[in-house]
């Protein structure tokens, strides 16, 4: 069989095959799935902690340095999700996806968000000078997270396949973490009204932890942005 021959049949199988999708409250391994149609649809809210400035640190900094700043930004993001109930779905050069279920799942989300900011401040930024004190590098970064219903979706070739997660919060969250890293938290009008108090409000006197913006890149939706951390001890 030729290699054109494969892909045709391959493609023309994938359009016509019957999908089959079961609904799930856990997060499916790949070996959940399989290569054919089938799915397993969840509703969950995804965050998306992305490396701010990447290109400019792998331009103007070796590629060591570089690389350290990769490692200490997506371990403190994996364990501080997973600390707060997040399951890791995907690495991707300089950010990592991670999936939320349960009643609270908004709010770890944004309590993730918010504790990646505190680390990013307190424990890399510190560490980065102590180590590097002649190197004018400032640690940044941007979450993004949004809620929907998602589907899983395995895709692939048989040994070296993953899960794709197909969703609006998927698409949304990947997008928000492209914001300013300004204010370094972004969050739907979705993920807004499902939070819980502590994850909406704080200080003293109380105040809403959350600017409202319009999206203007996508048809002016109504997103909400913060520059508030939580503390790690």
């Amino acid at each position: 069989m030729t290699l054109k021959k494969d892909l045709d049949d391959a493609v023309a199988n994938i359009f016509r095959e019957a999908w089959t999708v079961t609904n799930g409250t856990v997060v499916p391994d790949s070996t959940d799935l399989t290569l054919s149609n089938t799915g397993r649809a969840l509703q969950a809210t995804v965050l998306y902690a992305d490396l701010a400035a990447s290109t400019r640190l792998v331009d103007g900094w070796q590629r060591e340095f570089a690389a350290e700043i990769y490692k200490t930004f997506l371990l403190v993001a994996a364990r501080i999700i997973r600390s707060q109930g997040g399951t890791i779905t995907a690495y991707d050069g300089d950010r990592v996806m991670a999936i939320y279920l349960g009643k609270s799942q908004s709010s770890d989300a944004v309590k993730t968000a918010f504790k990646i900011h505190w680390a990013c401040d307190n424990i890399i930024q510190p560490k980065l000078e102590a180590q590097y004190s002649n190197e004018n590098f400032k640690i940044s970064h941007t979450c993004g997270i949004d809620h929907s219903s998602v589907m899983a979706a395995k895709t692939g070739v048989r040994g070296a396949n993953d899960l794709v997660w197909v969703g609006r919060a998927a698409n949304y969250a990947a997008k928000l973490s492209n914001e300013s890293s300004a204010t370094p938290t972004w969050i739907t009008a979705d993920v807004y009204d499902r939070l819980s108090d502590t994850a909406k409000y704080g200080g003293n006197p109380r105040q809403d932890m959350w600017t409202p913006h319009i999206w203007s890149s996508m048809d002016n939706q109504l997103v909400y942005k913060s520059n508030w951390h939580w503390s790690i001890y």
